[in-house]
């Protein structure tokens, strides 16, 4: 074994006897470890789990090579110009996310919608929404095609009726497919659609928001 290899089990080591115990350090270096070690593992594991629940977040669904070039609003365009982005490693994921970064740079300025100024990289004001724009229209497009129904742009103030007819996740965010006899709308999903799913809803747009009437009663519960 190589002298890395080993000092990386001893630093191991050491920090399971602070942590569990279990295990002592000889004077010529040798260890000696309890007939008990795995048990104790476990224990502490549970106690962990119990006292340090892990929570997993997904950021996105799709796979950093096919954000590089993708014509939406991505995670990747998320992190760029966010104000407080992930810190990342130089190696492993964090290494090919800053490689996936670089890239997305690039093909940003070819797409007009970032400039390079001096040492740094400035991004259009509006770019997120122009990219959520972009791929909206497309999925419109294709939902249009499939489904042999128009589509109907949610427009601030206008009131949105129809059919959940399915939930769509795309690279900018989820949206609900609104559905009616002759149109469609795509609008942002929210959790207290799920249980809605086929059922008639309708809303008023306001804003990035809409506040949603569930059902077909005249007067229900509102969100």
């Amino acid at each position: 074994a190589t002298e890395s290899f080993a000092q990386t089990h001893v630093r191991r080591l050491e920090a399971i006897r602070r942590a569990i115990g279990g295990v002592e350090r000889e004077p010529d270096g040798t260890w000696i470890i309890a007939t008990d070690h795995l048990d104790r593992v476990c224990d502490y594991e549970r106690q962990r789990a119990r006292t340090e629940p892990v929570t997993v977040e997904k950021l996105t669904s799709m796979p950093l090579e096919r954000q590089v070039g993708f014509d939406g609003a991505t995670w990747l365009d998320r992190e760029l110009v966010s104000d407080m982005p992930g810190s990342l490693h130089n190696s492993g994921f964090g290494r090919d996310v800053r490689e996936a970064q670089a890239r997305r740079r690039q093909w940003l300025i070819a797409q007009d919608l970032a400039r390079e100024e001096q040492d740094r990289i400035v991004y259009r004001a509006n770019m997120l929404s122009i990219l959520r724009q972009r791929e909206l229209n497309r999925v419109a497009g294709q939902l249009s095609d499939e489904l042999g129904l128009s589509y109907s742009e949610a427009k601030p103030g206008v009131r949105i009726a129809g059919r959940l007819r399915e939930k769509l996740e795309l690279a900018s965010g989820k949206y609900a497919v609104i559905e009616k006899s002759r149109e469609f709308t795509l609008v942002p999903w929210r959790p207290v659609l799920d249980r809605h799913l086929g059922k008639e809803v309708s809303g008023i747009v306001r804003g990035e928001g809409i506040s949603w009437t569930l059902g077909r009663q005249r007067s229900g519960p509102s969100v």
